[in-house]
């Protein structure tokens, strides 16, 4: 780089440049400090007891044989929480402790402080509560208790010359997130708590955390610290107010940091789904109507089920033109984990339903899955099944085209003598060099919300700050904004660049000092914090008269300006017709996926993945990628590996030994064409772009692997047994 002005360097780093990260060093050599590094002296451990059971009144609970340890400062139950005894996202019905029973396996019962992990971890295990076991509600269908229920009616028409019907299954998804649970409390001087916390949302942790601490919001200080990761599951508590409750208690700093198999219990995961549709077409393979009953389990608490069955109803036709519509989307409690946020929340369910569905109307109607998608495809103009207009440009129908016409990988010769084992299904274990491996070629489309929806008060706040640091423009910019690993930290920087003619920006730590930001979800904060962060430039830029930033620093001084920013306004879904204005953004993805299938042993193989997606403007290209490949792996994981397994309201596999996980082995080379259609509407017209790879993906490769296999696999993950032909469903035995 040769150019020597400010202003010069700095748009090389703007908006559009694949800017690098400033923590990207750190993460890869090691040396990032996560919240589970997090050292005071002086400070100790708090462990969490854990009910066993997923149904049982609590008779008694004696902590004796805990406090009698050597080393042990604090035991606490229910009856020592100092304010509020529930909290909740959008209903407070979870215990802060349980009260007089548990209604999951993994529900937090008792807390342990000691100077030692282990120690408070023997504690914890010392203690003595007798349960009474009662029968537990663990199969959704059977749930008299809903949380939400969605219906869409659109127009009085269900008949048509061909009519496909299917049933379907998605399992329990974890977001596993590298990082486990962790955080840091600290007593403050004025009767307060300090909390360094791994979060999504660090205003509504502290709006949770202050009543059930007894104590005015200002007295509740959160600090984000490395987050290991997130993908939704860090949207409600965990820790955190465990964590301040010891801490309160002993006047000392507590330390929490979940193992991997507590982590399994302590946070949500993605709704498991039932789904029924019925989809009627005319001869042409031109949509008539829809019929859906999707039903999601959200097991013990209500978290952000409302939203998902939102989602869930509002998208799940998905994106397509069909004049009749009559959709019932319900979420239930059950004994079984609590289930929340989830990348694609609601909207994953629902596309590999209404995707699996496309491919058979296909069958019956002669034709290819893209033609059949290509004939229905929304696009700018039309309506979505609440009768929202489509007002920004959607180009499916193109993106479709474009996806079809990229080549395919070339074939490997049958029997693959000498072919790279790494390439075949069952990979270096060897067990198999071809003999019976197919190749199939799947598509899927997907549709997803960007930002919250239905009338939530969605904004963000920044804070911007220009003065002159050693004689040069210097600008900090300060969000609530949690940096949980998609790089908008990066993006922060690089909008201060571009709009203040800056090099130099440093991006404050997020912390409940300053506005929210809402949380990091829902692909919203490049739109939300990023257009805050874009409206507190301006307001600086406006305040130094025309002048470069160097010369108004000089003749103004520090220059500061706070702004908040919204999008449009949204509006619930009417309770009985689904009809509104809910959403603000659709952002599209549409997946290509290739498949090598050894049919008798069951074992699959991701050839490729190929995705077309419109981002309506791309502010880092390289970070952009990495989101594609990011959802796209996850959704690889839901289509064939990712499953919680629980029997009777009991997870069996809470570890990365049993709970598999896409490696590097098993994500396959991608091709990517990115689309850029600007949205008029949102900040440098982008599109939220971390989310929709996860829904398409899921259902291309599950129709891949129908085409090398012929079966139907109405339900995901795909395991060994639902493919391998040797195999006899009927009656379990090999044939």
């Amino acid at each position: 780089m040769t150019e020597t002005s400010t202003g010069t360097r700095a748009a090389v780093w703007g908006v559009g440049a694949s800017a690098p990260r400033p923590d990207a060093t750190l993460k890869v050599t090691g040396e990032f400090a996560y919240a589970s590094d997090l050292w005071l002296d002086g400070m100790v451990w708090g462990v969490t007891l854990r009910s066993p059971h997923p149904s049982a009144w609590i008779r008694s609970i004696d902590l004796g044989p805990a406090l009698a340890m050597p080393g042990v400062l604090a035991v606490l139950t229910h009856e020592d929480v100092p304010g509020e005894k529930f909290y909740g996202l959008d209903v407070k019905d979870q215990p802060v402790l349980a009260v007089d029973q548990v209604r999951y396996q993994g529900e937090p019962v008792a807390l342990v402080a000691a100077d030692h992990p282990e120690t408070a971890r023997r504690a914890a295990a010392a203690i003595v509560v007798d349960y009474e076991v009662r029968p537990a509600v663990t199969d959704p269908r059977e749930s008299r208790d809903v949380v939400r229920h969605q219906p869409v009616r659109v127009g009085d028409t269900f008949e048509a010359e061909v009519v496909v019907t299917g049933e379907y299954e998605v399992g329990m998804q974890d977001q596993a997130f590298l990082g486990p649970e962790s955080g840091l409390a600290v007593p403050a001087e004025d009767g307060g708590v300090e909390l360094y916390i791994a979060t999504q949302w660090l205003h509504v942790d502290r709006d949770q955390l202050a009543p059930c601490l007894g104590l005015p919001p200002e007295k509740v200080r959160l600090t984000l610290s490395g987050v290991g990761g997130a993908f939704g599951a860090r949207e409600d508590l965990s820790m955190q107010v465990h964590a301040c409750m010891l801490a309160l208690r002993l006047d000392r700093p507590v330390k929490i940091v979940y193992g991997r198999e507590e982590s399994f219990f302590g946070h949500v995961h993605r709704h498991p789904a039932r789904m029924r549709y019925e989809h009627g077409a005319t001869r042409d393979g031109r949509l008539v109507y829809v019929k859906a009953d999707i039903l999601l389990d959200g097991g013990a608490y209500c978290s952000s089920s409302p939203a998902v069955v939102g989602n869930a109803a509002s998208l799940g036709v998905g994106p397509y033109e069909v004049p009749n519509v009559r959709v019932d989307a319900t979420g239930v409690y059950t004994n079984n984990p609590p289930c929340g946020a989830m990348r694609g929340f609601g909207a994953v369910q629902a596309c590999y339903a209404y995707e699996s569905q496309m491919d058979r109307l296909a069958e019956a109607c002669g034709l290819s899955p893209v033609e059949i998608r290509v004939r229905n495809a929304v696009s700018q103009g039309s309506s979505l099944i609440t009768g929202q207009v489509i007002d920004s440009p959607a180009p499916l129908a193109a993106m479709l085209r474009e996806l079809d016409a990229m080549p395919l990988p070339e074939p490997v010769p049958p029997g693959r003598s000498g072919a790279d084992l790494r390439g075949l299904p069952g990979g270096v274990s060897q067990t198999t060099h071809g003999e019976s491996v197919r190749r199939g070629v799947g598509y899927g489309v997907g549709i997803k919300n960007i930002c919250f929806s239905e009338g939530f008060d969605d904004y963000s706040t920044a804070r911007v700050r220009a003065e002159l640091i050693g004689g040069e423009p210097h600008v900090t910019v300060h969000t609530a904004a949690a940096e949980v690993g998609q790089g908008l930290v990066t993006i922060q920087a690089q909008i201060a660049r571009t709009e203040l003619g800056v090099e130099h920006v440093t991006v404050a730590t997020a912390d409940t000092t300053v506005g929210s930001a809402g949380s990091s979800s829902a692909s919203r904060q490049s739109y939300v914090t990023g257009g805050a962060v874009k409206a507190a430039c301006e307001a600086v830029r406006a305040r130094f008269e025309g002048l470069p930033a160097r010369e108004a620093l000089e003749k103004f001084g520090p220059v500061e300006e706070t702004r908040e920013y919204r999008h449009r306004p949204t509006y619930p879904m009417h309770p009985e017709t689904g009809q509104g204005d809910s959403h603000t953004q659709l952002a599209l993805c549409v997946h290509r996926a290739v498949v090598d299938v050894d049919v008798e042993l069951g074992l699959v193989k991701v050839v490729e993945l190929a995705a077309v997606q419109d981002v309506g403007r791309i502010l880092n290209p390289a970070a952009l990628e990495g989101q594609i490949h990011g959802g796209s792996a996850q959704g690889l994981g839901l289509a064939l590996m990712e499953e919680i397994q629980v029997r009777d309201g009991r997870v069996l596999n809470p570890s990365f030994t049993d709970y598999l996980i896409p490696t590097i082995l098993d994500m396959p080379p991608m091709r990517l064409r990115i689309l850029e259609n600007p949205d008029p509407a949102a900040p440098y017209g982008l599109r939220g772009a971390g989310e929709p790879p996860t829904l398409s993906s899921t259902p291309a490769i599950a129709a891949a692997v129908r085409a090398a296999t012929g079966r139907e696999l109405t339900r995901v993950p795909i395991r060994p047994e639902d493919i391998a032909l040797f195999w006899d469903r009927s009656d379990d035995a090999v044939r």
